[in-house]
C-alpha cells in the first residue's frame, strides 16, 4: 500500500487574515504621524523661503541705496528665483520692508 504525502505548501485563511490586521494596524499608527509631519516640514520650508527672501531684499536694498517697493523686482533683475512659499502661497512686502506670507495661493 502506498501512502501519499500531502504538503501543506501555503497559508491558511487566518493567517492571511491576521497578517492583513497587523498590516492595518500598523498603518494606522503611521500615516496620522506622517500627515503632521508633513505640515510641520511645509511649514519650516516657508519660514526658510522667507528669510532668503528677507536677506535678498536687505542685498537689493544696498546695492540699489534704496528701499524695495515691489518683489517683482527681486525676481526680475536675478536675486531670486520664486517669490512663492513651497506651498503656493504668495510672500509680500508688509509696511516696514519684511516679507511676510500673504496667505493667498498662486
Amino acid at each position: 500500500m502506498k501512502w501519499i504525502k500531502h504538503s501543506q505548501d501555503g497559508f491558511t485563511l487566518i493567517e492571511m487574515m491576521i497578517v492583513l490586521m497587523i498590516i492595518s494596524i500598523l498603518l494606522l499608527i503611521a500615516v496620522p504621524s506622517m500627515l503632521k509631519s508633513n505640515k510641520i516640514v511645509e511649514s519650516k520650508s516657508c519660514q526658510a523661503t522667507i528669510k532668503l527672501v528677507n536677506g535678498q531684499v536687505a542685498a537689493y536694498n544696498m546695492d540699489h541705496d534704496a528701499k524695495l517697493a515691489n518683489l517683482e523686482n527681486l525676481k526680475t533683475e536675478g536675486y531670486v528665483d520664486s517669490i512663492s512659499c513651497p506651498d503656493g502661497s504668495k510672500l509680500v512686502l508688509d509696511s516696514d520692508g519684511k516679507v511676510v506670507k500673504s496667505g493667498k495661493k498662486s
